[in-house]
C-alpha cells in the first residue's frame, strides 16, 4: 500500500503562516479589512480570517423596541452577525442634528449578545426609491428631486444628479461614520452597506434636463480606460459609443457616481469596508430588456461600477433566485478576481439553505437570509411564509456546523483549498476534483452500498465541502449526502482510507472525538442531519 501523506500540522501550519503574513502587509490596522491574493478574498476580523455567518432582519426591525424579537432568531441559528438597517430619516430629524440613540442601543444589544454587525445605510435609496430620506427632506421635493421618466413626469426614484441630496447624504453618512469611529472601540460593525439595492424601476434613466445634458456630454476618459473601449473622438458622448446600452450604462455611471462621493466621505473619517447590494436581472438575459432595477450593480454592469466607485470594497447580489442554475449562476458572476463575493440577502425559505455551501464553493466571505426575526411578517413570495424553528432549522444546520470553525474555513478559503458541491434537481452526483484525488459527491443513496445509482433526495437539499489541508489529507462534511474519494491514477489503484477522525474544533484545533471505519468507510463517508466534521487521511494500494 502506498500512502501519499504530509504531517497536517507542518503542511496547515506554512499556508497559515503565509496568509499570516499577507494578511498583516494589506491590512496595516486592526480595524476591519478586506484582502486580496491571487483573485481570493478574506474579511479579516482581529488579525485573521472571518466568515460572516449573518442574518438579516426586516426593514423594520431595527429599534429598540423591536430588537427583542430578533436576537432569539440570531442565537437560535448560531449566526454570528446581525445584518441590519440604519434609517436616515431617524438619524437626523432636522438638518444637521443627528440622533445615534438607535444607533447606540442596537450596538449594545450586539455586544451583550456576542454578535457583530452589520449596517445598512437606508439613505438616498431604499429599493430603488428615496423613502427613508428624512421628513424635511420630503416636504422639499424641489430641493430634494425625484427622476423624470422619458414621458415627462416624476418617477419614483431620486435623482442622482441631485445636488442638494448629495450634499445632504455625504453629510448625514459622514456623521455616521464619525460616530462609529468614536463610540464602537470593539469594532462590533464589520461592514457598512451603502444605500440599498440603489437604482431605479420603470425608467431606464433619469430625463432630467441635469440628466440630459449628461448623456448628452462625453463619456468619461477614466471609464473608457477602464473598460478599454476606444471612441471615434475625445468627445463621443453615450450614445454614440455604447449605441443601445448607453442608457443603462449611463445611469449605472451616474448611480454609482453619486453613491461613490457619499462612500468616500465616509470611509476618509472611518474606513471600514463598504459595499453597494444589487437587485439581480436574470442571470441568463442577453436581451436589451429592462425589466428589472437599471442603475444599480447588475451583473452587466459591474466593471462601469468598479471604475466609477473605486471607494467601494465589493458589489454583492441579493439572491432571491430558488432555482439551482440561476441561483449558480449569479455565485459565478459575482465572484470576480476583482470582487471579493458576499451575499448579504438571500431567501429565507428551507431551499436556500443549500446556498450556503455553494457559496463557500465560490470562496465567499459571507451569507445571510433575509428577515430572520420573530416580527410575524411574511414577505411571500421571496422567502417563507412564517418564521419558525422548524424554517430556521436548515439554515441552523449548516450555521451550527460551521461555527466552531467558520475562522479556519475562512482561512482554507482564502488559499483556495475548499470546494463544494450543492444538489440540484435532476443532478443526483457531482464530482469534485484535486491534484491527486476525484470526490464524488453523490445524494439519496442508502448508508450501506454502493453508490453506482444514486436516485438523488426526495427535495434537493443535499450538500457537502472538503478542503485540502494536505496531498492526502482533507476536511470533509456535509448533509444528506455520501463522499467518496477515488485517486487520479490511470494505473487503475484503489482507495483505501487511511484514517477518518470525526471531531470538532475548539480555539484553532482539531479535537478528535472517535475514529470511523468498517461500515462508516467502506462504502464511502455518509452524512444525514446532525452536524459532523471529519479528518480524514486517503491512500491507495
Amino acid at each position: 500500500m502506498t500512502i501519499r501523506r504530509l504531517a497536517l500540522p507542518c503542511f496547515f501550519l506554512l499556508f497559515v503562516l503565509n496568509s499570516a503574513e499577507l494578511i498583516s502587509a494589506q491590512s496595516g490596522n486592526s480595524l476591519p479589512q478586506i484582502v486580496q491574493k491571487d483573485g481570493r478574498y478574506a474579511l479579516v476580523v482581529d488579525g485573521a480570517p472571518y466568515l460572516i455567518l449573518g442574518a438579516q432582519a426586516h426593514n423594520s426591525s431595527g429599534w429598540p423596541a423591536t430588537l427583542p424579537k430578533v436576537w432569539p432568531v440570531i442565537e437560535y441559528l448560531h449566526a454570528n452577525t446581525l445584518e441590519v438597517p440604519v434609517y436616515w430619516e431617524q438619524l437626523e430629524p432636522e438638518p444637521g442634528h443627528f440622533d445615534f440613540t438607535v444607533v447606540d442601543a442596537l450596538l449594545a444589544q450586539a455586544r451583550e449578545h456576542q454578535v457583530h454587525v452589520v449596517l445598512l445605510w437606508f439613505g438616498t435609496w431604499k429599493n430603488g426609491s428615496s423613502h427613508y430620506i428624512p421628513l424635511w427632506m420630503k416636504r422639499a421635493p424641489e430641493r430634494y428631486p425625484r427622476m423624470i421618466g422619458k414621458n415627462g413626469r416624476p418617477v419614483d426614484s431620486p435623482s442622482p444628479f441631485a445636488a442638494e441630496t448629495l450634499k445632504a447624504d455625504i453629510q448625514a453618512f459622514s456623521g455616521l461614520m464619525r460616530h462609529l469611529k468614536e463610540s464602537d472601540e470593539q469594532h462590533t460593525v464589520l461592514m457598512v452597506q451603502v444605500e440599498n439595492e440603489p437604482g431605479t424601476w420603470g425608467s431606464v434613466r433619469d430625463y432630467s434636463p441635469a440628466a440630459q445634458k449628461a448623456f448628452a456630454a462625453p463619456v468619461p476618459a477614466e471609464l473608457l480606460s477602464a473598460l478599454h473601449k476606444r471612441s471615434d473622438s475625445p468627445n463621443s458622448n453615450w450614445q454614440q459609443v455604447f449605441g443601445e446600452d448607453a442608457e443603462e450604462f449611463f445611469h449605472a455611471w451616474s448611480v454609482a457616481h453619486y453613491i461613490e462621493q457619499v462612500a468616500a466621505a465616509g470611509k476618509a473619517i472611518y474606513p471600514l469596508p463598504l459595499y453597494v447590494n444589487s437587485a439581480l436581472r436574470n442571470p441568463f438575459q442577453t436581451t436589451h430588456e429592462h425589466n428589472y432595477e437599471t442603475g444599480g450593480p447588475t451583473d452587466n454592469v459591474i466593471s462601469i461600477w468598479k471604475a466609477a466607485a473605486p471607494s467601494i470594497d465589493l458589489l454583492a447580489p441579493d439572491i432571491y433566485l430558488e432555482d439551482s442554475a440561476d441561483y449558480l449562476k449569479v455565485l459565478d458572476l459575482y465572484h470576480r478576481p476583482d470582487n471579493a463575493l458576499f451575499v448579504p440577502e438571500t431567501g429565507r425559505s428551507p431551499a436556500y439553505s443549500r446556498y450556503f455551501f455553494a457559496a463557500l464553493g465560490h470562496q465567499a466571505i459571507g451569507f445571510a437570509p433575509f428577515g430572520m426575526d420573530y416580527t410575524r411578517y411574511a414577505n411571500d413570495p421571496i422567502g417563507s411564509s412564517d418564521l419558525t424553528e422548524k424554517s430556521l432549522d436548515p439554515f441552523a444546520l449548516s450555521y451550527k456546523l460551521v461555527g466552531p470553525m467558520q475562522r479556519e474555513i475562512a482561512l482554507l478559503n482564502f488559499e483556495g483549498k475548499l470546494q463544494a458541491a450543492v444538489e440540484q434537481k435532476g443532478n443526483s452526483s457531482e464530482s469534485i476534483t484535486f491534484a491527486s484525488w476525484k470526490v464524488i459527491v453523490s445524494y439519496g443513496l442508502d448508508h450501506f452500498g454502493p453508490g453506482d445509482h444514486p436516485p438523488g433526495n426526495p427535495q434537493p437539499m443535499g450538500r457537502a465541502f472538503v478542503a485540502q489541508l494536505g496531498p492526502n489529507e482533507f476536511l470533509v462534511s456535509g448533509f444528506f449526502c455520501r463522499v467518496d474519494f477515488q485517486p487520479n491514477d490511470p494505473s487503475g489503484k484503489q482507495r483505501e482510507y487511511v484514517r477518518v477522525e470525526e471531531g470538532t474544533y475548539d480555539h484553532g484545533r482539531f479535537r478528535p472525538t472517535r475514529i470511523w471505519n468498517g461500515d462508516q468507510t467502506d462504502w464511502g463517508l455518509n452524512f444525514a442531519s446532525v452536524p459532523q466534521v471529519l479528518r480524514v487521511a486517503v491512500g491507495t494500494f
